[in-house]
């Protein structure tokens, strides 16, 4: 139990920030292609995604419409951990949180397992506390599965994606050295890297949105083991 509890808050992204959410419902996911692929272009190399809007609708819409907006431009990778994750979508450079949309209904009972390379939603206990944050497996992570709707601890995290290509550079960011920095106790890469943009494929790429943070309502609590600072969801 001990040992869920620390993968949840690992993930964990603060819920005062959800509080503070717009209130705005995602976009719909219009695409020529069946399965849309989205480029992230970072600093340490592009990664490019390919989103399953067939099983996670919800999700995909999402994450489109953020990468519509150009929320991601100027985001970091805030957090990775060798033969874990890798995590991002929501903190600036100086690592301030950015203003989100209200959270989304999981999707983590859709059938898709975190395996290597998958993409999923990033939330905190609450299964219905995800918003922009992401994280990339780096290992088949099948104990982030969904196993049951009995609570947060049984829910798993949502799948929604896969990484096509740039999966070495997922694997470059998670062999950074890593420290702790701002709100965080620990695991976050160095040098940080940056998401200079991000674009679906066949569209025109988005133009940056601006960072405007929303800095937490209060100092991060003292991580157990080796979690994310107990702000509260998972992002």
């Amino acid at each position: 139990m001990r040992r869920i509890l620390s993968l949840l808050a690992l993930l964990a992204l603060p819920f005062a920030l959800s509080a503070q959410a717009v209130k705005q419902a995602p976009a719909a996911t219009p695409s020529n292609l069946p399965h849309p692929q989205v480029v992230l272009h970072t600093t340490v190399g592009d990664i490019t995604v390919e989103l399953y809007p067939d099983k996670s609708p919800k999700s995909v819409a999402n994450f489109l419409q953020y990468v519509r907006e150009g929320f991601y431009s100027g985001t970091v990778m805030h957090r990775a951990i060798a033969g874990y994750m890798v995590q991002g979508g929501l903190y600036t450079r100086d690592l301030q949180p950015k203003r989100t949309h209200s959270a989304i209904a999981s999707e983590a009972d859709n059938g898709l397992s975190n395996l290597r390379g998958t993409l999923a939603v990033a939330r905190g206990a609450d299964p219905n506390s995800g918003t922009s944050q992401f994280f990339f497996n780096l290992v088949d992570n099948r104990r982030l599965d969904y196993v049951g709707n009995q609570s947060g601890l049984t829910w798993g995290f949502a799948v929604f994606g896969k990484v096509v290509k740039g999966m070495d550079v997922v694997d470059k960011i998670a062999g950074l050295p890593t420290r702790a920095l701002g709100p965080f106790a620990n695991d976050v890469p160095n040098p940080l890297p940056v998401v200079d943009s991000a674009y679906v494929i066949g569209e025109e790429a988005p133009a940056r949105a601006a960072s405007a943070a929303t800095p937490p309502a209060a100092a991060p609590a003292a991580p157990a083991a080796k979690p994310a600072p107990k702000k509260g969801t998972k992002g």
